[in-house]
C-alpha cells in the first residue's frame, strides 16, 4: 500500500502541474480538451507499464493455443490443459528466436482452472535435474513443482484457482492457489546431449494433468478444447492493446494489492470490467499515444536491463526477477515479461548476459575473445552452468562443429594444470589442442547468455562476479 499511495501522489501532482501549464497558456476551452488527453496519455503509460501482461501473455496464449503450427516439434502447440514437449534438443536448425537453451528440453501447458483443480503428477526422476515453473497471467511465478522445490520422488500436485473450494484426495498435494484463473506451466527436463534424448524422453512421458474430476478413472480425458479469446489486431485498431489487456483484466483480475492503481486507471477506461470505446474522443487520442510510446519505453527498459549495472561487462537479472508484480517492481515486470514470457526465481536459475566484453565493446565475429575462470573460481551450483552463443536474431550460432553451448552438464571441455578453465569464443578454430574450450561465434555481431542452474548465494544474491570477455589482441 505504502508504493501505490506513493504513485497515486505522484500522479496526482503531475496532473495539477498539467492544470496549471494550461490554464497559464491556453483558453479555457482549449485547456479542457488538452487536460483530457495529456491525462490519459500521462496515466495511460503508468498503466500500459502496469498491465502489459494483460497484453502480452494473451497473445502468447492465443498463438500457442488456438493457431496452428508451423512447426510444431519446435513451436509449442496444445489444447488447454494438454501438455505439449520438445522431444529434441534446440539446434541452430530453429529459427524462431526466443533465445532457447541447449540444456534441457521444454514442456509447456495454458491451464484454465476456472471450474475445477487440475492436478500435476510426474514420475520418479531419480537425479534428473526438472523443474515446473508455474505463473498466472500476471506474468508472476506462484508456485513449483521441481527437484528444488517438491523433490525428485513420483508426486502429484493440484493446481487450484482463486475461487475453488473443497477437498482434496489422498496423496494429492495442494500447492500455493493460484490469483488467476490462467495459468501457464513451463517445464525443464535436463538433458545430457543427444545420447541422453531418449532418457529424458520418457522423463516427459510421466508429466500428466488430470482434472480433479477425472482424478482416479481408469482412462481420464480432458477435452480437447482452443477456446481463448483473440486479442485485438493493433493493425486496424490504436485502442487495439487496451481492449485486449480489458478483456483479459476481466477474466483474470490483478492482485487485490494494486487497486489504488486499478481504482486510478479507472478513470482513463483501463481495468477490470472497463470498456475504452465509451471514452471521450481526447482520453481516446491520449490512450492511443500511450501505447505507442508505453511500447517503446518497454523495449528501451528492457534493452538496458532495467537499468541494473554491468560487471566486467555482464548484466544480473534485478533480484526481483519471476515475482516482480507480486514486488511492486513494474519496470522489472517488463523485462521478464516482454524478455522471457515468463522468468525463473532467482533461486531456481539465474541468467546472466551480455553483448560487450570487457572494455564495453559491441561482441563481433570479426574478433577473437578470450573468457578464464581462475582455479576454484567457476559458479557453484546444485545443477549445473552453461555459456550459449546467440546471433542477433536471437538463435543458435550455425557452425563447423554443430557446438551451441558449452557447460558442466556434458563437459567435455579440459582445465589447465592449475585448475584454471580458458574458453576460447571465435569463428575460426583456436587450434585442435583447445577444440574442446572452442564455443564458435558467428561472422558479425552476436552475444552470449551463462546460465547457472541451482545457483548458491553468492550468485542469487550476485556478491559473485562473473569474468569478462576479454578481446584477444
Amino acid at each position: 500500500m505504502y508504493i501505490s499511495s506513493k504513485i497515486q501522489k505522484f500522479m496526482t501532482t503531475l496532473v495539477l502541474s498539467f492544470l496549471l501549464l494550461f490554464n497559464t497558456t491556453a483558453s479555457a476551452e482549449e485547456a479542457s480538451s488538452d487536460w483530457k488527453e495529456e491525462y490519459a496519455y500521462t496515466l495511460g503509460m503508468q498503466a500500459y507499464i502496469f498491465g502489459y501482461p494483460w497484453v502480452f501473455l494473451p497473445k502468447i496464449r492465443y498463438t500457442w493455443v488456438a493457431v496452428p503450427a508451423k512447426n510444431p516439434e519446435l513451436t509449442p502447440n496444445m489444447a488447454l490443459n494438454h501438455f505439449w514437449h520438445s522431444r529434441k534438443i534446440m539446434t541452430s536448425e530453429y529459427r524462431d528466436g526466443g533465445a532457447p537453451n541447449n540444456d534441457t528440453l521444454y514442456s509447456a501447458t495454458w491451464l484454465d482452472i476456472s471450474v475445477e483443480p487440475i492436478i500435476l503428477s510426474h514420475g520418479d526422476m531419480g537425479e534428473r535435474y526438472f523443474t515446473f515453473e508455474i505463473a498466472s497471467m500476471t506474468s508472476d511465478n506462484f508456485t513449483y513443482v521441481g527437484k528444488r522445490t517438491t523433490g525428485s520422488k513420483e508426486g502429484s500436485f493440484a493446481i487450484v484457482g482463486p475461487d475453488w473450494k473443497g477437498e482434496l484426495p489422498k496423496g494429492v498435494k495442494r500447492l500455493e492457489t493460484s490469483p488467476t484463473n490462467a495459468v501457464l506451466i513451463l517445464g525443464r527436463t535436463a538433458v545430457n546431449g543427444v545420447s541422453d534424448i531418449a532418457a529424458a524422453n520418457l522423463a516427459q512421458d510421466s508429466y500428466k494433468l488430470t482434472l480433479l474430476s477425472q482424478w482416479g478413472k481408469t482412462k481420464p480425458v480432458i477435452p480437447e478444447s482452443r477456446n481463448v479469446f483473440k486479442p485485438f489486431d493493433t493493425k486496424t485498431d490504436v485502442l487495439a492493446d487496451w481492449k485486449t489487456m480489458n478483456q483479459a483484466m476481466t477474466e483474470n483480475p490483478p492482485l487485490a494489492q494494486h487497486s489504488v492503481l486499478l481504482d486510478m486507471f479507472k478513470k482513463i477506461g483501463v481495468g477490470p470490467g472497463m470498456d475504452v470505446t465509451k471514452m471521450d474522443d481526447e482520453t481516446k487520442k491520449g490512450l492511443a499515444r500511450a501505447a505507442k510510446d508505453g511500447f517503446k519505453m518497454l523495449q528501451n527498459i528492457l534493452a538496458t536491463g532495467a537499468g541494473v549495472p554491468k560487471v566486467n561487462g555482464w548484466s544480473f537479472p534485478p533480484n526481483t526477477m519471476g515475482r516482480a508484480g507480486i514486488k511492486n517492481d513494474f519496470n522489472t515486470l517488463a523485462v521478464q515479461c516482454m524478455g522471457g514470457i515468463i522468468a525463473n526465481d532467482p533461486k531456481e536459475a539465474v541468467y546472466i548476459n551480455t553483448h560487450s566484453d570487457f572494455d564495453g565493446d559491441m561482441l563481433n565475429g570479426s574478433h577473437k575473445y578470450q573468457i578464464r575462470f581462475e582455479s576454484g573460481a567457476l559458479p557453484k551450483v546444485n545443477e549445473f552452468w552453461s555459456l550459449t552463443m546467440y546471433d542477433l536474431t536471437n538463435n543458435l550460432v550455425k557452425n563447423p562443429i554443430d557446438r551451441w553451448a558449452i557447460g558442466s552438464l556434458s563437459g567435455g571441455y579440459e582445465k589447465a594444470k592449475d585448475g584454471s578453465l580458458t574458453l576460447y569464443l571465435q569463428k575460426d578454430s583456436p587450434g585442435k589442442d583447445k577444440e574442446s574450450n572452442w564455443l564458435p561465434t558467428p561472422e558479425g555481431e552476436f552475444w552470449v547468455v551463462f546460465r547457472t542452474y541451482g545457483p548458491n548465494e553468492e550468485i542469487v544474491n550476485q556478491t559473485w562476479e562473473m569474468p569478462g570477455l576479454k578481446k584477444v589482441k
